[in-house]
């Protein structure tokens, strides 16, 4: 199985996660928040990232308006709606990433739209 040819430089990638950690880690003195391009860069190299860790095609993880990507071995789907999605926004995302959710209090929260029978990360995450 091909993997798909990172677009986000890793020492980008890790700086602009580390970047957002450090901007949303400051519970007690809240700095500024993360700027756009920080977040997109941190969301779109951890979705690299999880796909790299799980290749596949048979989930899809869509993080708007930042990024998606398919993930997963097992069943490829090649149109429509895939069977397996997984939907949440960018701190969301990034919180599953960096273990500051886990995904079982995400998606009883409601913070994770996940709909299908492959449509759980919980053994993917977190990546960091």
């Amino acid at each position: 199985m091909a993997i798909a040819r990172r677009r986000i430089d890793l020492a980008e990638g890790r700086a602009a996660l580390a970047a957002w950690q450090a901007a949303v880690g400051q519970e007690t003195a809240p700095g500024a928040p993360p700027s756009r391009a920080v977040l997109a860069t941190a969301v779109r190299y951890s979705l690299e990232e999880l796909t790299a860790r799980a290749p596949g095609n048979s989930v899809e993880v869509r993080v708007p308006p930042f990024g998606v990507t398919q993930c997963v071995e097992g069943p490829r789907h090649t149109r429509g709606t895939p069977p397996n999605v997984i939907e949440c926004d960018a701190a969301t995302w990034l919180e599953l990433v960096t273990g500051r959710l886990a995904w079982s209090a995400a998606v009883d929260a409601g913070r994770v739209a996940a709909s299908g029978l492959r449509a759980d990360l919980s053994e993917l995450l977190p990546l960091l």
